[in-house]
C-alpha cells in the first residue's frame, strides 16, 4: 500500500514568505517605494493579495520584516557581526573608524539603501511602523556603540563623564545625515573625519 503524505503547510508557508520578502525588497530597488504595490508584491511572489493581507497590514510591514530577514541572512547563521558588536583592539579611534566604513559600504550598497530609505519615509508618517523601525532596526546598532564606549570610559580612553548615547550620535548623526540629504559623496574619508571631529573636538 503507497504511503499518501501530506503536504507540509509550514514549509509552503516559509517558501511563499521568503518569495514575498524578495519581491518586497527587488520592487522597492527598480521601481521605488511609492509604486511598489501590495498587487505587484503579490504578482511577483506568485501568491494571491489575501495570503499578503493575512500575515501583514501594509507594504510597509512586509518591506520591514524583509529587510529584517535580510540582514539577518547577511550576518550570517551564527549572527556574526551584530552579535559580536564593534571590535575592542584597544584603540577606540581604529575601531570606530572601521565600523563607520563597513556602515559606509552598507549605507552605499543598493540592497540595502532602497528600502533603508523606504522605511525612513514611511516610518515619518506611520509613528507605529516608525517606532517599529527604530526598535527593531536602529536600536540594536546604536546599543553596540554604546557599549564600546562604555568599555573605553572602564580603559580611562574617554572622559567618564560622557553619555554614550550622546556620544554616538556625534559619530552617526553626520553620518546619517549626509546619506539622506545626498549633499555629498558618503566615503570611508568622510568616515574617518567624523571619528576624527567626535575624538579630537574642534579646540586646537
Amino acid at each position: 500500500m503507497v504511503e499518501t503524505r501530506q503536504p507540509d503547510s509550514s514549509r509552503r508557508s516559509e517558501r511563499s514568505r521568503r518569495a514575498i520578502h524578495d519581491a518586497a525588497l527587488g520592487l522597492v530597488a527598480e521601481v521605488g517605494y511609492p509604486r511598489t504595490t501590495i498587487e505587484a508584491i503579490a504578482a511577483r511572489a506568485g501568491v494571491g493579495k489575501q495570503t499578503i493581507y493575512r500575515w501583514w497590514p501594509s507594504k510597509a510591514a512586509v518591506l520591514l520584516e524583509a529587510f529584517l530577514a535580510l540582514g539577518e541572512r547577511a550576518a550570517g547563521p551564527s549572527g556574526a557581526g551584530e552579535a559580536q558588536g564593534i571590535p575592542d583592539t584597544g584603540d577606540l579611534a581604529a575601531d570606530l573608524r572601521a565600523v563607520l566604513r563597513a556602515t559606509v559600504d552598507e549605507l552605499n550598497d543598493p540592497a540595502f539603501e532602497a528600502p533603508t530609505r523606504a522605511l525612513a519615509a514611511a516610518g515619518i508618517v506611520d509613528p507605529q511602523l516608525g517606532a517599529e523601525f527604530v526598535q527593531k532596526l536602529l536600536d540594536p546598532g546604536l546599543q553596540l556603540y554604546v557599549a564600546r564606549l562604555r568599555a573605553a570610559q572602564e580603559a580611562g580612553r574617554v572622559r567618564a563623564d560622557i553619555d554614550p548615547r550622546v556620544a554616538l550620535e556625534l559619530l552617526v548623526g553626520p553620518l546619517t545625515h549626509r546619506w539622506l540629504l545626498r549633499t555629498l559623496p558618503l566615503t570611508h574619508e568622510y568616515a574617518d573625519a567624523i571619528v576624527d571631529h567626535a575624538l579630537r573636538g574642534l579646540a586646537p
